[in-house]
């Protein structure tokens, strides 16, 4: 079974301009930086989730070593 391509024009129009964007340089450095923020942002919180369990882990073994 061969599988076909629906694509439509205004998808095709939308990935051409979509690479026509990319090619500007300084919209293309502001889309990096904002790229960046975005995971950035992501990898602070991942950062903070392990601090609080590793104070969590910190705290459970206080507890438990104490009762």
């Amino acid at each position: 079974m061969k599988l076909k391509k629906y694509w439509t024009t205004g998808q095709t129009a939308i990935q051409r301009s979509s690479t026509a964007f990319l090619r500007d340089t300084n919209k293309l450095n502001k889309f990096k930086i904002s790229f960046k923020n975005k995971f950035q942002s992501l990898q602070d919180l991942l950062k903070e989730e392990t601090t609080m369990e590793e104070n969590w882990k910190g705290i459970k073994e206080t507890l438990t070593s104490t009762c």
